[in-house]
């Protein structure tokens, strides 16, 4: 495997990143950016497996770690949904030219969507995966309780349990910052197809939170597919393959059958 990379942004973050060029027919192709969730990093097997594939048909293919996130430089609990949609912006900026085709999970959804929304002329489609949306207020905020919000204005941070990992610290930051990041408040036209994968076994994100995605969201080509007893990982061999296929609908690629 190739050695990581480092990109050294305007905004003093270092971040690292594994970037494949396409090859052959596939350099009209657009490239693919995979975004990873919260505290996740580009060493995910949804990352990695994306790339294999993607590098098997010469395609373009950009992971990256945001800021406070694996390999890059800073500290989970410095950041916030801002900093990381402006470490994607320049990653994205620095390392690919031409169109691109945002993959998003879990929070790297709600970036994508904040991608297509800031640059809707180099997002030729997107995929997202088990998307949140809004989460920090929807999620967060939405569930707290009068202590726990009262911890947040003292300490400036509360610390919530996963079922994936140690627990994750939530900072006050993160939560303002949030609120000026929403994108289900207000118009969402996405001039691109769209393919969402949900599983119904998702304890981290809701079906209810997909279908508030797709009703929302203004796009003449946008599909939900729901998975029955798939979790938030969405990574056994199944779901890796429906993601493949959702990318190849969207590329348009020659024998990608409909998921519809």
């Amino acid at each position: 495997m190739a050695a990581t990379q480092f990109l050294d942004c305007d905004s003093g973050r270092r971040l690292a990143y594994h970037l494949s060029p396409a090859t052959g027919a596939a350099k009209d192709t657009p490239t693919l950016v995979f975004l990873g969730g919260l505290k996740s990093d580009m060493e995910g097997t949804k990352a990695v497996h994306l790339e294999a594939w993607a590098r098997a048909r010469g395609l373009g293919f950009l992971r990256f770690d945001y800021s406070g996130h694996g390999e890059s430089s800073g500290r989970f609990e410095e950041g916030c949904i801002g900093d990381w949609h402006q470490d994607t912006l320049a990653a994205v900026k620095a390392l690919t030219t031409g169109a691109i085709l945002p993959v998003g999970s879990s929070m790297g959804g709600w970036q994508a969507l904040l991608l297509a929304r800031a640059m809707p002329e180099r997002v030729a489609g997107l995929v997202t995966i088990a998307a949140a949306p809004d989460f920090t207020e929807d999620g967060y905020w939405a569930n707290f309780t009068d202590p726990q919000k009262a911890e947040l204005e003292a300490r400036g941070q509360v610390e919530l349990p996963s079922d994936y990992m140690e627990p994750y610290v939530i900072t006050k930051r993160m939560i303002e910052d949030g609120r000026n990041h929403l994108v289900l408040r207000d118009p969402l036209v996405l001039a691109m197809p769209v393919r969402c994968l949900q599983g119904t076994a998702d304890t981290a994100v809701s079906t209810e939170t997909a279908l508030r995605l797709l009703d929302h969201a203004t796009c003449a080509d946008m599909r939900l597919h729901l998975v029955k007893d798939a979790d938030h990982r969405f990574s056994d061999p199944a779901c890796l393959a429906l993601i493949e296929t959702a990318v190849a609908e969207v590329l348009g690629l020659s024998g990608a059958p409909d998921i519809g």
